[in-house]
């Protein structure tokens, strides 16, 4: 009972401690340092606000990009059995190097018909030249004989004329008149006999000359079938049409192929491009030909370059097989993502690494250009 009043008096001395203990705002290292602190996050803000509105808001950012190439699938014209395939998987060609030969034996067959057919309608053609060659002599004898004809007949005509007044005064016998007027029928006969021989003369010609272009079209027709032989026996050595890299082989030695079958396909990796799918929002200022920056999944921590070159005339979805129909009740607003081809600069090292279809992240800077509105660009042009 006479330790009670002792405990109000501990607690009545510990509350002056508690008040005279100094606040650590007073403190002027601490009010120093948030003030420091305070300044930095200030000057933070404001550097992160002029980088946002110089730089920032300028750049388009996207990571579904996937580096592409123009590939050239390898596929016969013809039909046949692959006798040899002369490169392996992913092997690096040039143009023209052969890739792959068919049987040729009956294309060279083919080959070898046509040209034969060609000597037979050479042989027609120079027949038939020869033909038109005496058909003209003919008719130039004709023409000479006619002229014989023509001249007897006038002759035989003056004769007839001279004797006739002769023979009626008595002075000539009628025996002799007779004889006169039966030489110029004879003549007249003649010259007849040789027009209808000029007829015939042309129309041999005529006939001469019609079997002459036949063989010449002949000819002709034998030489577009020789030169499809030869384009289908050259089709039996399957050649690349580009530089490139080998993939997706599938011919096999043995294997009937048919027309239009793939048995390769040459990559260009020289050509490579980067195809960036951008949302229909971050297009308002991009235009070909602004810079772009590309990291590749592949080569963490190396920064490519590249170059807009074009944008899409459509979106993805217009190209799809069954395009989108959005003219019913129920709609619902999705951003849409357009295709823009982008030129990537690489050196030949880097190249080697990059194949189509990595996956890509791009960045677009569309400083250059950016004042430029659609309804301005439109205007220009």
């Amino acid at each position: 009972m006479s330790e009670e009043p002792q405990a109000p008096s501990a607690s009545s001395n510990d509350a002056p401690q508690a008040q005279d203990k100094p606040s650590p705002l007073k403190n002027p290292k601490v009010r120093w340092t948030l003030t420091g602190i305070g300044l930095l996050v200030l000057v933070a803000s404001l550097a992160w606000l002029a980088y946002y509105l110089t730089t920032g808001r300028y750049l388009q950012q996207t990571n579904n990009a996937y580096l592409q190439a123009d590939a050239v699938a390898v596929a016969p014209r013809i039909n046949g059995y692959v006798t040899e395939v002369l490169v392996q998987d992913n092997q690096w060609v040039k143009a023209g190097a052969p890739l792959v030969k068919i049987d040729p034996r009956t294309y060279r067959a083919t080959l070898d018909q046509t040209e034969a057919v060609i000597a037979v309608r050479e042989a027609d053609i120079a027949a038939a030249s020869a033909g038109v060659e005496g058909n003209q002599s003919q008719l130039l004898q004709a023409r000479t004989q006619l002229r014989a004809a023509e001249a007897t007949l006038r002759f035989a005509r003056a004769e007839v004329a001279r004797f006739g007044p002769l023979a009626a005064s008595g002075a000539d016998t009628h025996e002799h008149l007779e004889s006169v007027k039966h030489d110029l029928e004879r003549a007249q006969a003649q010259y007849d006999a040789a027009r209808a021989q000029i007829s015939g003369a042309e129309s041999q010609l005529q006939a001469g000359q019609a079997q002459l272009a036949q063989a010449r079209a002949g000819l002709k027709q034998a030489q577009a079938d020789a030169a499809q032989a030869e384009v289908a026996f050259e089709d039996t050595v399957l050649s690349a049409r580009i530089d490139g890299r080998i993939g997706n082989k599938t011919a096999q030695v043995g294997q009937f192929v048919g027309a239009g079958t793939r048995l390769m396909t040459v990559v260009p990796l020289q050509s490579l491009y980067l195809s960036a799918n951008f949302k229909e929002t971050q297009l308002g200022r991009m235009r070909p030909g602004q810079p772009a920056r590309i990291e590749v999944d592949a080569l963490p921590g190396t920064t490519l370059h590249g170059t807009v070159e074009s944008i899409s005339p459509g979106t993805g979805s217009q190209f799809a097989l069954l395009p989108p129909q959005n003219a019913t009740g129920n709609f619902t607003k999705v951003v849409q993502r357009i295709p823009v081809r982008i030129r990537i600069e690489a050196d030949a090292r880097t190249r080697t690494i990059l194949v189509p279809g990595m996956s890509v992240e791009v960045t677009v800077d569309t400083r250059e250009d950016s004042a430029s509105t659609p309804s301005g660009d439109a205007a220009a042009r």
